[in-house]
């Protein structure tokens, strides 16, 4: 079985050498296919940060094991973390924190054990990454949230909990405040619920969960989230079971997965064979078992958690009074230990199944859409102008462009309304929306938009514009604050 690797920048190769040690060591059966991807590749000209033999190498294997990767800054270029992801549609972010006997924290002091699986959605959101200046003063980021993504993330949620045989799985949003777009990923979510009756189901809101969290980690199992919400989750959960450097990562997708440590390239460090291999090992025994390798990855947890238990360390953690070992000696250690079964947390070895992954040869892009089962029509438009007028000036320059179609239902800035009523308390910047619904209960076409754009753009810069859809009776849009 051959898989692609990805040593990465900074310490990713010392920390990828060792990890591919201690495979070897275990005589798992794989070959790796090297690959070229990280900031040396952008430096040598790749905007996306992977050669095209890269890209083409892990598309025919399906299988990409990388480690830690920089992204040059300022220079415009994106992430090449992110555009893997994206890419190759690796939907759902699966990152297991648990308790490490060994690595103290405030919990495990405390005998209150933590055993967290955060699925993080992971390619909508504003990781799209798109972006405009609309004004000197402003500038917007777009938010896609949909429901065919939101659905295969949240199934892949549910269907790994009842796998794991968790007692419960939550969802965390914000869909108080960003009722069309996190309240989509809710309503996604409560509907594949209904499918899983065995499985407890409920919800948070994202800033009580990041408390309940921190407070008492142990009522929480399976939390599915956003993208950048689940990012942040994620990371704070990192700091409860010792930081990132135990926070292994699962990029799941359809065709390609990707396996990889979330922290970064430590390029203070990088060279001198000290950095903390254990976020990596732990993405490969996730990935071994994803492939079916169960024993292989049963012993080398098994040797990694007794190891840890020994009070083995590098100099990122654990007792101080102990010598520190380098990166090779560690894993070195975990070697020794292979056979060995840790007190606490000891995974059952089981017989590897050998699961040959399925190659896929894609023809065309899938298109994923969901069935339209409701009638569509264009209520109205909001018009997004820039201006450092007064907002009764705006509305007495807009309200006769409507004519015989459109009528101007209201102004807000920042999302707060600030016409036909607000406050002189409202600081204001110069972009406003400015609102106009259909006069009548006949729906509106894209030319009625078009000729309201013509004629406000004698008198206005429109830096955007948006169509105000609604489904039967029901908005598909939000209200300004204060509407």
């Amino acid at each position: 079985m051959k898989i692609a690797v990805a040593k990465g920048d900074g310490i990713g190769p010392e920390i990828m050498d060792a990890v591919l040690k201690v495979f070897d060591a275990n005589k798992i059966d794989l070959k790796y296919e090297f690959v070229e991807m990280g900031k040396w590749v952008f430096d040598k000209g790749f905007s996306n940060g992977m050669t095209p033999e890269a890209q083409r190498t892990i598309e025919e294997l399906g299988i990409l094991f990388k480690g830690p990767m920089e992204t040059p800054k300022g220079k415009g270029v994106k992430s090449v973390n992110v555009t893997a992801r994206k890419t190759w549609n690796t939907y759902a972010n699966k990152r297991v924190f648990q308790s490490l006997h060994g690595v103290d924290t405030v919990f495990s002091k405390a005998a209150i054990p933590i055993d967290l699986t955060i699925v993080r959605e992971n390619i909508e959101d504003t990781y799209g990454g798109i972006e405009h200046m609309l004004t000197h003063d402003v500038a917007l980021s777009r938010r896609f949230i949909t429901r065919p993504g939101s659905m295969q993330v949240i199934r892949y949620a549910f269907e790994m909990a009842r796998k794991k045989n968790a007692r419960r799985i939550t969802c965390g949003h914000k869909a108080n405040i960003m009722k069309l777009t996190d309240g989509l990923f809710l309503d996604c979510f409560y509907e594949v619920a209904k499918e899983y009756p065995e499985l407890k189901a409920d919800d948070k809101i994202v800033d009580d969960l990041a408390m309940k969290l921190v407070v008492s980690p142990d009522e929480f199992d399976v939390v599915v989230l956003t993208n950048l919400q689940g990012d942040i989750i994620s990371d704070l959960c990192a700091g409860l079971v010792g930081g990132l450097g135990f926070a292994p990562s699962a990029n799941i997708g359809d065709h390609i997965s990707i396996f990889e440590a979330v922290h970064g390239t430590a390029p203070d460090i990088a060279g001198r064979n000290i950095a903390n291999p254990t976020a990596l090992l732990l993405s490969g025994i996730a990935m071994l078992r994803h492939l079916g390798l169960m024993e292989n990855a049963a012993i080398i947890e098994n040797a990694l958690l007794y190891t840890l238990e020994q009070g083995v360390r590098t100099g990122d953690f654990g007792d101080r009074s102990k010598p520190a070992l380098n990166t090779t000696e560690f894993a070195d250690a975990i070697i020794s230990n292979f056979g060995k079964t840790p007190q606490m947390g000891a995974k059952e070895v089981l017989p590897n199944k050998k699961i040959t992954p399925t190659v896929f040869k894609l023809e065309k892009n899938p298109m994923m859409v969901s069935t339209e089962m409701q009638q569509e029509k264009i209520a109205g438009v909001d018009m997004f102008i820039e201006s450092s007028e007064q907002p009764e000036v705006i509305a007495q320059r807009c309200v006769h462009h409507g004519g015989t179609k459109f009528r101007l239902i209201n102004i807000s800035n920042r999302g707060t309304q600030v016409w036909p009523t607000g406050s002189r308390y409202t600081n204001l910047v110069n972009l406003y929306n400015v609102r106009f619904e259909g006069l009548s209960e006949q729906a509106l076409t894209q030319l009625d938009i078009i000729g309201l754009y013509v004629t406000l753009c004698a008198e206005f810069k429109i830096a955007s514009f948006e169509l105000l859809n609604m489904w039967n009776d029901k908005k598909a849009y939000s209200l300004a604050q204060g509407q």
